[in-house]
């Protein structure tokens, strides 16, 4: 006879956290205004690891090393949500993480009209995260607009589906998590995850920032 109690739980499951930067407007003011001064060639990415686009603008990776108070700012929030990500994920404690070696690569993203950016992941960091500035102007005819979309990583997962498979749980499900991010939100995520940002049809701009970290 079959018991009827079956416990069921995530096995190979993927960590995602969010956080909101609450109030953000004063911020995310100073740092739009300082990332439209600085798109120049100065400060773009000379070694992009991908193709460069004319629609998209990225920076060079040493964002959180610059003095200004704004990103100071920014790059305490940013980083403390990484380490209570670790915190929360790991069976290390505060005084664990206080003691480890903490590095990063941080830049910004400029997108103006189809900027989008290729799926990718970052092999050489153990989190990753994508803080937004400004999500730019929403476009209710494109609900895609400037989507950032997280691939399954288990491959061969979607192979096969039917009913019994396609309406899974969030935390089981075969279809891509997809964000449409809001100003002032924070997602931290495994740096091997897959991730994507569809094009955005804004007229307006829509800026974030992106940061690998990895500890020693």
């Amino acid at each position: 006879m079959v018991s009827p109690d079956l416990k069921v739980y995530p096995l190979f499951a993927v960590p995602f956290g969010e956080a909101y930067l609450a109030p953000c407007e004063r911020l995310n003011r100073e740092l739009e205004a300082l990332f439209l001064a600085r798109e120049t060639d100065e400060y773009r990415n000379i070694t992009p690891s991908h193709i460069p686009q004319a629609e998209t603008f990225e920076s060079r990776f040493n964002l959180f090393l610059w003095p200004e108070a704004c990103v100071r700012e920014l790059r305490n929030f940013v980083l403390d949500a990484v380490g209570r990500m670790v915190m929360q994920t790991t069976s290390l404690k505060s005084e664990d993480v206080a003691r480890l070696k903490f590095q990063n690569h941080t830049w910004f993203h400029i997108s103006r009209y189809a900027g989008s950016f290729v799926a990718h992941n970052h092999p050489l960091a153990s989190w990753s995260a994508v803080y937004c500035v400004r999500a730019g102007e929403a476009v209710p005819h494109r609900p895609e607009s400037g989507l950032l979309r997280f691939l399954d990583p288990r491959q061969g997962a979607n192979a096969f589906s039917d009913p019994s498979n396609m309406p899974l749980h969030r935390e089981f499900a075969l279809n891509p998590l997809q964000l449409n991010l809001t100003a002032g939100q924070l997602v931290v995520f495994p740096s091997y995850v897959f991730h994507e940002v569809a094009p955005f049809f804004g007229r307006d701009t829509r800026i974030t920032v992106a940061t690998n970290c990895w500890f020693a």
